[in-house]
């Protein structure tokens, strides 16, 4: 087990957005949080990055509660890498500098090793012509993957993905959902929150589904999303169809 998520509360003000969540997941396995917004899906990657500290509960990373207050985030998040639906490029950096930033500041790796390291990703994902260009030269698709590439650049064990698609126009959507298709093949352990029901019917190991905070239904793709068996889901999946996301 890489992630265990267990009895997880976090309460804004008046508003309780998870409650009693628990969620496991294996190494090399692909989980993909589905459910209206509101749901509780970005809090909760939020609270496995440990961007929000949470009320109750107990998160466990490679054996380990991350969740003890006495848990330097940074050395966490050196073992978690995340990626937001909005990219969060600085713009006045070029791709090679936004995605060796971190490496080299946070992190203390050397400048030469967080370049080499950035330079074989951004190979990787067809983008090496870009090392020295600015965000605002690069498309939506081409923005998002170097976001990818900078949260993949200190080799996570845990990869989360907070709806990467949702801000893409839709011809570039398949850009991004193709470089996640490859980390897959690869071995990479993720978590994704997602509309793209589609994609996670195809790349997910497990679809979970959020209502109130709380898991509603929880299994395998072809089950959650064409035999669900909680009506909440049915609903869901049915206004899902009307906006042709499935």
């Amino acid at each position: 087990m890489l992630l265990s998520v267990n009895g997880v509360r976090k309460v804004f003000g008046s508003a309780v957005v998870l409650d009693d969540l628990s969620l496991q997941v294996d190494e090399h396995q692909v989980v993909a949080l589905i459910g209206a917004s509101g749901s509780g899906k970005s809090t909760l990657l939020r609270c496995v990055n440990l961007l929000e500290q949470v009320d109750d509960g107990v998160i466990i990373l490679d054996g380990r509660e991350i969740t003890d207050p006495r848990v330097d985030p940074d050395e966490v998040r050196r073992r978690i890498g995340m990626v937001f639906q909005s990219y969060n490029l600085f713009p006045h950096m070029t791709v090679l500098d936004n995605i060796t930033l971190a490496p080299t500041r946070v992190h203390k790796r050397s400048i030469a090793d967080a370049r080499e390291s950035a330079s074989d990703w951004l190979s990787r994902v067809g983008l090496a012509d870009k090392a020295d260009s600015y965000p605002d030269r690069l498309s939506g698709g081409q923005q998002q993957r170097v976001a990818i590439v900078r949260a993949l650049v200190n080799n996570p064990r845990l990869l989360l993905l907070d709806e990467v698609t949702s801000a893409l126009d839709p011809e570039l959507v398949g850009e991004v959902l193709t470089m996640i298709r490859e980390l897959k093949a690869e071995g990479m352990t993720m978590v994704l929150a997602t509309h793209e029901m589609g994609f996670a019917r195809q790349v997910a190991d497990r679809v979970v589904f959020l209502d109130g905070g709380r898991v509603l239904e929880s299994g395998p793709p072809a089950q959650v999303l064409g035999s669900p068996v909680q009506p909440r889901t049915r609903q869901f999946l049915a206004r899902i169809i009307e906006a042709g996301r499935l």
